[in-house]
């Protein structure tokens, strides 16, 4: 536990969903309804610096806060992801991973999706013969 991180000091009603490794929580702020993140107990940086247990833990509060997400919000997709490290775009040097309920017509065009976060080299249909 670290006392200057965020995710390490955050009050019992922004849980929606713990076990004995994880917590999860809806974003404070949601790039969509139901955005929600979920983290490890143990104050760690990275995916790459948690135990299997914590990364078997990170799934399974996946697969429950689907069930949250869609019984509240009915999504229609779900992008997963996070970032590793300053330069992919971590802010929080807590590891936490997004769950981003998708909508039909949420963006125009939400094919790539992922790829998007570098947008030059997201598009790679367009100019390919295939």
């Amino acid at each position: 536990m670290d006392i200057n991180c965020l995710f390490c000091q955050l009050s019992e009603e922004r849980i929606i969903g713990q076990c004995d490794l994880t917590i999860t929580f809806l974003d404070s702020y949601p790039v969509s309804p139901g955005h929600t993140l979920i983290v490890p107990k143990r104050h760690v940086a990275t995916y790459f610096d948690i135990t299997e247990q914590e990364q078997n833990a990170i799934a399974k509060a996946i697969q429950k806060s689907k069930l949250i997400l869609d019984e509240e919000f009915s999504p229609d997709g779900f992008n997963i992801g996070m970032n590793n490290g300053e330069v992919a775009g971590q802010s929080i040097m807590h590891l936490h991973v997004h769950m981003i309920p998708r909508y039909k017509n949420d963006v125009k065009n939400p094919k790539g999706g992922v790829r998007w976060v570098i947008s030059n080299k997201a598009d790679y249909w367009s100019n390919s013969d295939k």
